[in-house]
């Protein structure tokens, strides 16, 4: 990696955090400085990029506000690493950050790729935490199933086998379990403000209302 890369990566992270570290307290601004740090380390091994790291940071100093402790690029099996990983107590949450890309062999299935996704981090990730939470910039459009609105109990056996034939389409090392979609949950979506540095939550709800009629139409024909 370019000397100069790396120059501008630590200068755009230690911007944003100093922006974000302005009038909170000393221990948050230390919490908020070992993510700042861990972000370059692993910039350093070229595993993350500027976009998502400025997402990860602004979502840690919300999370850190809050009373977490926070980590990012968190292994939690061999196959799995998350985004944002808090914890608070016994308590742990997850964040996963979508930005709506769409790699190139998916041009001509895009929402059926993104839709599989979607499902399949729910699936997967949220058994690892107490409270899961989807995030995505105000750019992007998170077209959740509509199942994970609704608790286990209320989940049809129709509409779990629906959502794990669509990810049997794109996730089958290994591949999703229909146990592991019934059980799923959703606790919250963030839109990520990075020009603000700030997070508005949303409950599932309440983001399906307000984005709900373009994604029903959207997503018709869909699973």
């Amino acid at each position: 990696m370019k000397v100069l890369d790396l120059e501008s990566f630590v200068a755009d992270v230690t911007s944003l955090a100093d922006r974000m570290a302005a009038g909170e307290p000393q221990e948050n601004i230390q919490r908020l400085d070992f993510v700042r740090t861990r972000l370059i380390e692993l910039y350093q091994r070229n595993l993350v990029k500027i976009n998502h790291s400025a997402m990860e940071l602004v979502c840690a100093k919300h999370l850190i506000r809050d009373g977490y402790s926070i980590d990012v690029e968190k292994p939690l099996t061999d196959i799995l690493v998350c985004d944002v990983y808090a914890t608070k107590g016994d308590g742990v949450a997850l964040v996963e950050i979508e930005t709506g890309f769409i790699p190139p062999e998916h041009a001509l299935d895009p929402l059926s790729y993104y839709v599989a996704r979607i499902a399949s981090k729910v699936a997967r990730y949220s058994k690892h935490a107490n409270k899961f939470v989807l995030a995505t910039p105000p750019v992007s459009i998170l077209p959740i199933p509509n199942l994970f609105r609704r608790p286990p109990r209320d989940r049809t056996a129709e509409e779990v086998k629906e959502v794990k034939a669509l990810c049997d389409r794109y996730y089958s090392n290994p591949p999703i379990t229909e146990e592991e979609i019934l059980n799923a949950h959703l606790h919250m979506v963030y839109i990520i403000n990075i020009d603000a540095g700030r997070v508005v939550e949303m409950d599932i709800d309440s983001y399906l209302e307000k984005v709900g009629d373009m994604l029903a139409k959207g997503m018709a024909g869909i699973y």
